[in-house]
């Protein structure tokens, strides 16, 4: 009995301390952690699996065929020196010449140089540059970079975040404050460029900020354009789901007749219409266009090419803030029909073939 006894203390003791050490190796070996969305925003969990893994990396790495467009890998990690880089960027501006071409896109990729398109192109004429802004992209540190060229501020620290997007007080002009002259001659002179990010993940970003979180306090997309939005395009009316819903706001943009909606809105849709739509990359010659998922060497090409980089730094990018994220693409598309899906998609093919973003076969097939 007392051997039977002793075997059985010895056997929990083991057991004890095979959970002590489980518990103390979890601390180290915890795989789940949080990226930041997009700047200043909130988190989103991400799992590193093997797939979640493979797609975190550059938007051409998501699928076996590689974009001429889009660095793999090795690139974002910062392996490729200036020289590389321009060949990157000189590929980018390859493909946007030749989709441009492409008559069956015509519709997609085509846009008049229009009063829309000239607000969106801030200018910096004491540097002869060009910045067209392509909302949630990060488009606040560039504006902060032109603020601090124009002599506003000396350092891109000291701008406080009220000034920025206040055009009264930012000293950034719009190159539709121009005479025609002016603008022709800044067009064709200046370096000019803008950055782009995966389409898809572009408009859920625009989503979370002007509809779930609304940082800024701009109450008119929550009591304005959301319940318009809500009144032509929900189906069902839900207990318990007040508010704009994603499935909501993919319908509404993958609609063709959503222009009375969208004249309606005004400018508030420059946060999710299209690329073609903001900067007109077809009529345009833009000297360079960058990609949010790469913007760690994007950036500092940018400056350089734009012959700055001795007179301002782009701000710090938070870690992993610019890293495609599949797992949530996956999550907001999760219950919206193929139908809906392909309609948005078909709408943003332009962006997507024109920046070399692979088609996301993984929601529409």
């Amino acid at each position: 009995m007392t051997d039977r006894m002793r075997h059985h203390w010895l056997l929990l003791g083991a057991c004890g301390w095979v959970l002590l050490i489980l518990m103390f190796a979890s601390k180290f070996i915890n795989l789940n952690f949080r990226v930041p969305d997009d700047y200043g925003g909130k988190s989103e969990l991400l799992s590193w699996t093997e797939s979640a893994m493979k797609n975190l990396q550059s938007p051409a790495a998501r699928e076996p065929e590689k974009s001429p467009a889009s660095p793999g890998p090795s690139a974002a990690g910062g392996t490729l020196d200036p020289l590389d880089w321009q060949a990157v960027e000189t590929q980018r501006l390859e493909l946007l010449s030749s989709v441009c071409g492409n008559a069956s896109l015509r519709n997609l990729t085509h846009t008049p140089v229009s009063r829309f398109v000239l607000d969106r192109i801030f200018v910096c004429d004491k540097h002869k540059i060009l910045f067209c802004q392509t909302p949630k992209v990060g488009n606040t540190q560039w504006k902060k970079v032109l603020i601090v060229l124009n002599g506003a501020f000396s350092t891109v620290e000291e701008i406080p975040e009220s000034v920025v997007h206040d055009h009264e007080k930012n000293g950034l002009p719009r190159l539709s404050s121009l005479s025609e002259q002016g603008i022709r001659h800044r067009l064709s002179t200046y370096f000019k460029f803008f950055i782009v990010r995966d389409p898809f993940e572009r408009l859920i970003s625009a989503f979370k900020d002007k509809f779930l979180q609304n940082p800024r306090f701009e109450p008119w997309y929550k009591h304005d354009i959301a319940p318009a939005i809500i009144r032509k395009y929900r189906r069902t009316q839900r207990e318990g789901a007040p508010g704009l819903r994603f499935e909501d706001f993919v319908r509404y943009l993958g609609d063709p007749g959503r222009r009375r909606l969208d004249r309606q809105f005004g400018d508030h849709v420059i946060h999710w219409v299209s690329y073609t739509e903001l900067c007109a990359p077809c009529e345009i010659g833009y000297s360079v266009v960058g990609h949010h998922e790469t913007l760690e060497r994007d950036a500092p090409f940018i400056l350089r090419a734009a012959g700055i980089h001795r007179l301002v730094s782009y701000p710090t990018i938070p870690p992993g803030i610019t890293r495609y994220n599949r797992t949530k693409v996956e999550r907001y598309f999760s219950g919206i029909s193929k139908r809906d899906i392909r309609r948005l998609y078909a709408r943003f093919q332009g962006d997507f073939s024109l920046f070399g973003y692979q088609r996301p076969n993984f929601l529409l097939d």
